[in-house]
């Protein structure tokens, strides 16, 4: 089998460092940029001689890039001090079960996994977040990452309460939009969550038509939705039946995906549409007229088997790619499936948040040029997409042999009210070092404006956020 990433696990399996450490910009960072960037992604790989076999199984390392707006910048990284790491820290072994990875005498939470807390960071209300999947987040201090507490809105929600990884800010009202599952697999229900002032205002339980693991959803000015793939977690499979969570997935493709939508007013379901593939990530949801449209990355089969085993990562990927789906609300059909041509398996969607749920159209990705190659592979570039002209990208950068990319690549306003940047990582084998690497959002395909070396190699992140200022 040929390894379409050589090197790829140096990165992979990298042992981070904590700490503050200024970093000397090759090229000029765009004047006046101002703020503060945060990146939550795995930061082990296992303990004691037990390596992790899944990717999203390493303890939340949040990273922050300050810019203070003179041309400098410097680098803090600091671990999400959970349960799970402070108490494994302290034994010096790993001791709980892990999204895909279990093991003798492993331990759980009381309704499932005791989170690493490895997914996204978001700045809101004052506070910095730090989220895992289906389950609190925990605040951390905006400027030095300690970790403050796991984090219950006003002690309104509590560690049976589940909570995902993709909260949806509204930048009308700044209020936070996020959801959760229940997996009974009688009754399964996605809560949907709406929290202001940094306290939960109100919830609502919608049903379901199977226990879809569900990992982000689309948040328009009238409507929640998810786009339910029929991925099934077996939960008894799960909590008795010792399994990781990715042994207790099913793939169930004849049972047929879902648009499932409810109202955000009152949490009624209004129309459960039969749509197409696997949904791991939302790029956006806006209303025109008549018409609700959902953009998002439709892959043909779930992802989530592709992370493992470490470091050998999607070895045999399906296709897939950025999909609009118009939906008239008077029907409730679909009256339009617009499907991009770029099918590079892409994933971790980005676009300009101040204009979500908005009739925006650009948005930027990370794409896997060696899709339907059989071999290990990982992410090589990074696309600007346009979803009213979909035949092809309108900017692509191709990461140079033995180079990769990392991180969701986020979208930075331009300091003079126009234009903007984009934000990821980069790891060259070469040189054995990780990059954080700026582009003019506008011409990917000119390469990095400004690199960003660290001192030292930090795994590859998984969601990110900007906040100004």
């Amino acid at each position: 089998m040929k390894d379409w990433s050589p090197g790829i696990e140096r990165w992979l399996r990298a042992a981070p460092v904590e700490g503050h450490f200024p970093l000397t910009p090759e090229g000029d960072l765009p004047a006046g940029l101002r703020g503060s960037y945060y990146l939550n992604g795995p930061g082990t790989s296992g303990k004691n001689g037990l390596e992790y076999r899944h990717w999203l199984d390493g303890d939340g390392l949040v990273t922050r890039l300050y810019f203070p707006g003179d041309g400098t910048v410097a680098a803090r990284h600091r671990f999400v001090g959970s349960t799970k790491h402070t108490s494994e820290e302290a034994a010096g072994e790993l001791l709980f079960r892990t999204f895909g990875t279990s093991f003798p005498g492993d331990r759980l939470r009381r309704i499932g996994l005791e989170s690493p807390v490895n997914v996204s960071a978001y700045p809101w209300a004052g506070r910095l977040l730090a989220f895992g999947e289906q389950a609190l987040p925990w605040e951390l201090d905006p400027e030095s990452l300690e970790t403050r507490e796991e984090y219950r809105f006003g002690g309104r929600l509590n560690e049976v309460s589940p909570l995902s990884a993709h909260p949806s800010i509204d930048p009308a009202t700044g209020e936070m939009w996020n959801f959760g599952i229940s997996y009974a697999f009688d009754k399964p229900t996605v809560t949907l969550y709406r929290f202001a002032d940094g306290v939960l205002v109100e919830r609502f339980r919608v049903p379901l038509p199977y226990p879809a693991t569900v990992h982000d959803f689309g948040l328009s000015p009238s409507y929640a939705i998810w786009h339910l793939s029929p991925y099934l977690l077996d939960v008894q499979k799960f909590l008795a039946g010792g399994e990781s969570v990715v042994g207790a997935l099913s793939w169930e493709p004849e049972r047929g995906s879902l648009l499932h939508v409810a109202r955000r007013s009152d949490g009624a379901l209004v129309a459960s549409i039969p749509a197409s593939g696997y949904v791991l990530h939302w790029i956006n949801a806006f209303e025109r007229g008549h018409e609700l449209v959902l953009d998002v990355v439709e892959l043909e089969a779930p992802v989530y088997g592709e992370y493992q085993v470490l470091p050998d990562l999607f070895t045999d990927v399906a296709p897939g790619g950025p999909v609009r789906y118009v939906v008239d609300t008077r029907s409730w059909t679909v009256t339009e499936r617009i499907v991009h041509g770029y099918r590079q398996t892409p994933d971790f969607p980005a676009s300009d948040v101040k204009h979500a749920q908005e009739p925006t159209a650009d948005f930027w990705l990370l794409g896997i040029s060696q899709v339907g190659q059989v071999g290990r592979k990982f992410y090589d570039q990074l696309a600007h997409l346009h979803l009213d002209h979909p035949e092809a990208p309108r900017g692509l950068y191709q990461s140079p042999a033995g180079t990769y990319l990392g991180g969701e690549p986020v979208f930075l306003p331009g300091p003079s009210g126009t234009g903007g940047f984009i934000l990821c990582e980069q790891f060259d084998t070469a040189a054995d070092r990780v990059d954080f690497v700026l582009f003019d959002a506008f011409d990917v395909a000119a390469g990095p404006r400004v690199r960003m070396p660290l001192p030292h190699k930090i795994p590859p992140g998984f969601h990110a956020a900007w906040a100004p200022g």
